[in-house]
């Protein structure tokens, strides 16, 4: 599951900005939601549930890790700022962007993501793993705490109300080039430097 949260944007700017056609986009509760995966043969989908709440737009995406991509996190960013929290595929990210630009990324509790000269977000986001109670969680308490920074409720009764849904088909979208990635599994962090030979 990915989760992104972007000031000042609403649904349709945010499904958009993922590369969605917010046209498509039904409002739908979680369990009806849920019932557009069936049984996985509509091929490589992300499934992608949008809404506004106070000034911030969030993407909750299952089915899918599009919302860790670079170019989707910048497009989400452009004149406002994105924090972005992924649970993929044993891979665990925290993203904050502004204006287009990564202004920090690590893998919570992954030392050796750190940025030799870390951002506010380390700290809180190792604390956060460290609460008493949530060590068993994953990412959640990270995710609880970034949405009390902003102030933002979005917990599960929220997200089980109807907010605007689509399935965005994977195949359709145009292949990127894996440039500097961990061979696809991820974008590199700003200070790491990949080499090839």
């Amino acid at each position: 599951m990915c989760v992104t949260l972007t000031r000042g944007l609403d649904a349709r700017q945010v499904l958009s900005r993922y590369g969605a056609d917010p046209a498509r986009a039904r409002p739908l509760d979680a369990d009806a939601a849920s019932d557009l995966l069936g049984d996985g043969g509509a091929g490589e989908v992300s499934l992608l549930r949008a809404g506004r709440i106070g000034d911030f737009a969030f993407c909750v995406e299952e089915e899918g890790a599009i919302g860790i991509e670079d170019d989707v996190l910048a497009k989400l960013s452009l004149g406002t700022e994105t924090w972005g929290v992924s649970a993929t595929d044993g891979m665990e990210v925290f993203q904050h962007w502004r204006d287009g630009e990564c202004v920090e990324y690590f893998e919570p509790g992954m030392e050796h993501t750190r940025a030799p000269q870390p951002g506010p977000w380390w700290d809180r986001v190792q604390e956060a793993l460290l609460t008493p109670g949530y060590e068993d969680l994953g990412m959640a308490p990270v995710v609880v705490d970034i949405l009390d920074h902003l102030g933002v409720t979005l917990d599960d009764t929220t997200l089980a109300g109807p907010w605007p849904t689509l399935m965005l088909p994977l195949d359709d979208r145009p292949a990127e080039p894996l440039g500097d990635s961990y061979a696809g599994e991820g974008p590199v962090p700003p200070h790491v430097v990949v080499r090839w030979d």
